[in-house]
Order: C-alpha cells, then structure tokens, then sequence
C-alpha cells in the first residue's frame, strides 16, 4: 500500500515537523476497524483505552477497562472512545503502517483508532509527536491552530490537557481515505459531523528525562563502575558554592561517558524498538484475535 498524492521527497523537505498537510483521497483502508470490534477491544484489561465526553466546550475522560454493558448505555452523541496500540491486536492494520514505508520503521510508534459520535471529539490540544489522522469512516471536522509548547496553558480538571487559549488558522473537513499530518507542537482540535472512525498513526518522541532515564540502566547492567573526580582544587573552592570548574567537570566526564557513538547507537537501536506493550507479544496473533472475538459487541449486546 502506498499513500496517493504525497510525493516523500517533497513532503520530507517541507513539511514534515514543520507544517500541517493535507492529503485528499489518499488511502484506501482494507477491512477497517469497526465500532463493534473497539468497543469489544474496550472492556478488556491489557487494553489501554479511554472515552471522553464532550459538553460545550468542556470535555470529561474516563479509562477503560468498561463494563460489559457500558456502550449500551451511552448517549448517541457527543463522546469518543479511543484506543491505543489497535495494531497490536489487529494485524490486518499492518498494511496502513507499511504506507508510511518513507519514514524510518523503528519511529513508529502505534494506531490508535478512535469512533465518535456526532459532535464527539476531545478538544482542543496539541501533541509532542508526529502523527497523521487518516479518516476511516464517516466525517470528522479539523480545526488547526497556533504552535504551542510546554508554556501553553492547559486544562486538566477533566483528565485531558484540552488548551485554554486555541487560536485558529484554518478548517478543514475529512473524508474517508483523506490524511491530516500534524507536526509536533501545532494545536488541533477535532470534531466528528457524524458516527466517525478514524486512524492515527503516531511516530516516536520520548524525552530526554526518558531517554536518559533508560540510558542509566543500561550504563548500570554493563557495571560501568567510571566514578566522578575533582578538577584541580584551590583552597578558594572550599566554600559552601559550587565552583564553576566542578560544573564543568561534571559535564565533561558525563560527555566522556555517552560520547561514545557505537554505545550511543546500540543502546538507541534497543530502546526506539522496544515494544510499546511487551507482554501482548507473548501472545500470538491468533490468540489475540479469538481473545476479541470472545468478548466482541455484536447488535449491542455482547457474545
């Protein structure tokens, strides 16, 4: 499967982490993902999902896993249900990954497929990662705004970070088989006209606390054992501050302890390719599909 209408040079050059693009007509999605089957994915426990309700302009999130009866009790309108890591348990959605065979495999990181109902969505926000919003089913309105960063004020009080302050720049309607991509930092918000399904496909972005954090376990399994010296002391240095020449000690003999590239690159081909939920690897795909089929909404009610 390739995407139509995205020429990878062009999109790479000028887009990619640095505007929105809009891809009209780009995919066909075989065998999507239907309502029932997220809905099914819902209730079980080693299924990371959530559904968010929308009121106005105020939005609500509750974590899965539900109960058996929960969707049956939902409204018709103004909620989404959402659920990470679809890939995993679906493998006919490998063939939606292998669209974006342009950009490095270990960046990917899931899909998360996501239905709403009409006027359902999650509000106004914006992502640390890449991801592109592939409209599956239905339509589902894209307002895009401002760039944002960690100073952007937020609104957690209902379980999301849905922004205080969304200045818009454009709008646009999806259709099935259209593509939004959103760059890191570009605030969106999406809203669906009517039942909607939709697929983003997001790309690695971990920070550095985590990267760094992962790094000093690693150090720590290879007994790297390397400790801290002083730089030359005067007795001016044995006051209660810390001398500029420490700081710098301390930063050259971090540098000589991750400057080595072949460490740097083994460590990183391991961590970017860790799997995101490790202990569904252990089960087969055949496992994971009948372990859906079990539990998978049929007319409203379940098997």
């Amino acid at each position: 499967m390739s995407l139509r209408g995205l020429d990878p040079q062009v999109f790479l050059r000028d887009n990619w982490q640095r505007e929105p693009s809009i891809f009209r007509d780009a995919i066909t999605v075989q065998a999507p993902v239907t309502p029932e089957e997220l809905a099914g994915l819902a209730l079980e426990d080693h299924v990371e999902s959530r559904v968010v309700e929308s009121s106005g302009e105020t939005w609500s999130r509750q974590d899965g896993p539900f109960p058996d009866d929960f969707f049956q009790k939902q409204a018709a309108s103004g909620w989404t249900l959402l659920v990470q890591g679809v890939d995993l348990w679906l493998n006919r959605t490998q063939s939606v990954i292998d669209a974006f065979d342009f950009l490095p495999r270990w960046r990917f990181d899931d899909i998360m497929v996501s239905y709403a109902t009409p006027g359902g969505g999650v509000g106004p926000h914006f992502d640390h990662y890449d991801v592109f919003l592939i409209q599956v089913f239905g339509q589902r309105s894209w307002r895009l705004g401002q760039t944002c960063d960690q100073e952007a004020e937020v609104d957690t009080s209902g379980g999301l970070k849905t922004l205080l302050d969304f200045q818009q720049t454009s709008e646009h309607t999806l259709v099935p088989g259209d593509i939004l991509y959103v760059p890191p930092g570009i605030a969106h918000w999406g809203e669906s006209i009517d039942e909607s399904i939709t697929y983003s496909v997001g790309f690695r972005a971990p920070t550095a606390a985590e990267m760094l954090y992962d790094l000093a376990i690693e150090l720590e399994s290879r007994d790297d054992v390397r400790h801290l010296t002083d730089p030359p002391l005067t007795a001016d240095m044995a006051g209660p501050e810390i001398h500029p020449s420490y700081v710098h000690n301390a930063r050259a003999f971090l540098e000589s302890v991750i400057g080595d590239d072949q460490f740097i690159a083994d460590w990183l081909a391991r961590y970017m390719t860790r799997p995101k939920y490790q202990e569904l690897l252990d089960l087969s795909q055949e496992q994971r599909e009948a372990y859906i089929d079990q539990r998978r909404y049929t007319n409203g009610e379940t098997d």
